[in-house]
């Protein structure tokens, strides 16, 4: 019984003395906030990059070329790297003031990275959709743009739905790298707990259990949105 006491006191020196609780919601806050707005950038990203890909096939623009090589060149680089790297490079390459935001930072660091992967979803999800659907858009005299957004990504989005989610799951475990730019996010404020305790272990599980909690709670969440998307759709 002695090392369950043991434990115990440990977890609570993490969490109870001199308020440290308010540590760990203070990085929590932190983390989704930086989880929201790389959500919203890297769905911006992605469908501006879905999209430029899947319309180069149907131009002979010169400019949409251009871009398409460019949109290859940036999935390519982004998944092909880490992120952790990638984060480093962005940092020190862009947000060298000591007075930048560090939600701002975080989010545009997580939401460069997101954008590559939601963007070979959202492509597969429009290729997905059958040409005739886009044809039949074109036939009723709407522009191509018109027949993207009205028909084909609404479509495309009902299909991808599950892999965002999952993507966007993974975003909220991966913004725990971004402590590395000094970003007082969960991971960091369990550390810093840690610093304070000399033992690293209990700070780092009650993290730990805050990640598993929000990761649960926004699985739940899509299941719930994909239920009613299905009801919709057999109605």
């Amino acid at each position: 019984m002695n090392w369950l006491k043991s434990i115990g006191e440990a977890f609570y020196n993490a969490w109870v003395p001199e308020k440290r609780y308010l540590a760990y919601l203070s990085g929590l806050r932190m983390t989704l906030l930086i989880s929201l707005f790389a959500v919203i950038l890297g769905i911006l990203i992605g469908i501006l990059i879905a999209v430029t890909r899947v319309s180069s096939r149907h131009t002979k623009s010169p400019v949409v070329k251009l871009l398409n090589k460019l949109a290859v060149l940036y999935v390519t680089v982004i998944r092909g790297t880490p992120m952790i790297v990638q984060i480093l490079i962005i940092y020190n390459l862009i947000f060298t003031s000591p007075n930048t935001n560090p939600v701002i930072v975080g989010a545009v660091c997580c939401g460069i990275n997101s954008g590559a992967y939601v963007a070979e979803i959202i492509r597969a999800g429009i290729e997905s959709i059958p040409i005739g659907q886009m044809e039949a858009g074109r036939s009723l005299g709407m522009p191509y743009r018109m027949t993207m957004t009205t028909i084909i990504l609404p479509q495309a989005i009902r299909n991808i739905l599950p892999a965002l989610g999952n993507e966007f799951i993974s975003l909220i475990k991966e913004t725990s790298v971004i402590s590395i730019i000094a970003v007082n996010d969960l991971t960091k404020m369990a550390g810093y707990v840690g610093s304070r305790t000399w033992d690293v272990i209990p700070p780092y599980v009650i993290a730990a259990l805050f990640y598993l909690a929000m990761t649960l709670g926004l699985s739940k969440i899509l299941s719930m949105v994909e239920h009613r998307m299905e009801k919709g759709t057999r109605k």
